[in-house]
């Protein structure tokens, strides 16, 4: 007997760092670039439990190892979780939380750190809806199950699409308006967008390239291997890719997003998008560009060597460079002694 279960609507399973960008999102809102530093370094949070035992947690990356000085845009790329964590702990559980429900995630939050790393539980479309936001320039659309309604002749009762009443819906007909609200700045989109690119150029996404086009997306997998995720967009379609078994148990050794889920993303939208042209994202005219240290996160000048190209929202970028921080630090140095 075939199961009436439907995996994408009630599936409540764990989206691992597949929740990253929301979180990185939030924080661009909140005055944070992609430029920004964070130290990876080794964490320790101790507390005492309802019965009152002592407890700690340490928090690692999936390599077991420690990078110091990231910007944002590496951390995400390569899906850092202390980094993450850290990210969370600066701009507020209760402000990300509610930044999460306003781009789509109904389900419950732990509202804790752990919420960086994806242990609330969440389905496939609410991660199909967040990340949409993104692909729509921050614009929330409601999910609509059904395009269209046609009686027994053929003739459109209801539908999403204007095109099927060219002079406007008759008597009997209506035309369903999918909800759309803004609920983030069109430059935020851009920025965590571009920065999705860097996951799959150069990061855990990489497998997306075989796509051959502009594609952003996030890999995603649980502490135990029970989940894996891969979620990822071109400017026209978001897909969503998750394995797992519905009574839990983990997938295997190694079955991570990259490996499990990414495959059968790719398959799936090589045939999707045979009809697509292939399309840049968009970049809002206000988006500025400075070359920056990727060491510091601060600007250097254009003919430097080892430089990049980072994308700021306005009046983001940083107003120091490099050299200059590094000049200070000589001259505290020797003060010192």
């Amino acid at each position: 007997m075939a199961s009436q279960f439907n995996r994408v609507l009630q599936a409540q399973r764990q989206p691992g760092s597949a929740i990253k960008p929301l979180i990185y999102a939030a924080a661009l809102d909140k005055g944070y670039t992609p430029a920004s530093i964070i130290v990876d370094t080794p964490l320790i949070y101790k507390d005492t439990d309802e019965e009152g035992k002592k407890r700690e947690w340490k928090p690692d990356n999936y390599s077991n190892k420690f990078y110091g000085a990231t910007t944002l845009r590496e951390a995400l790329a390569h899906s850092y979780n202390v980094i993450s964590i850290k990210l969370l702990k600066e701009i507020g559980i209760g402000y990300a939380a509610n930044y999460m429900r306003k781009l789509g995630i109904k389900s419950d939050i732990n509202m804790d750190l752990s919420m960086a790393l994806g242990t609330s539980t969440v389905t496939p479309l609410e991660m199909g809806t967040t990340y949409s936001v993104f692909a729509n320039g921050g614009i929330h659309i409601s999910p609509a199950y059904i395009e269209k309604i046609y009686d027994r002749h053929g003739k459109v009762l209801e539908s999403t699409d204007p095109a099927d009443f060219p002079t406007g819906p008759k008597q009997g007909q209506e035309l369903i308006a999918p909800r759309k609200n803004r609920v983030m700045p069109k430059e935020t989109a851009a920025l965590i967008t571009n920065m999705l690119e860097s996951v799959v150029q150069n990061g855990t996404g990489w497998r997306a390239k075989a796509l051959q086009r502009p594609v952003a997306g996030k890999t995603g997998t649980t502490d135990n291997l029970h989940d894996a995720w891969f979620v990822g967009y071109i400017p026209q379609l978001v897909a969503v890719s998750w394995v797992g078994y519905d009574q839990q148990r983990p997938l295997g050794r190694q079955e991570t997003g990259s490996k499990a889920a990414a495959p059968a993303w790719v398959d799936f939208m090589q045939q999707a998008c045979t009809s697509l042209e292939k399309k840049n994202f968009y970049i809002p005219d206000t988006i500025e560009f400075h070359p920056i240290d990727p060491k510091t996160g601060l600007l250097v000048p254009e003919d430097s060597q080892n430089i990049r190209i980072e994308m700021f929202a306005p009046g983001t970028a940083p107003d120091t460079y490099s050299i200059d921080r590094q000049k200070n630090q000589a001259k505290d140095f020797f003060r010192l002694n």
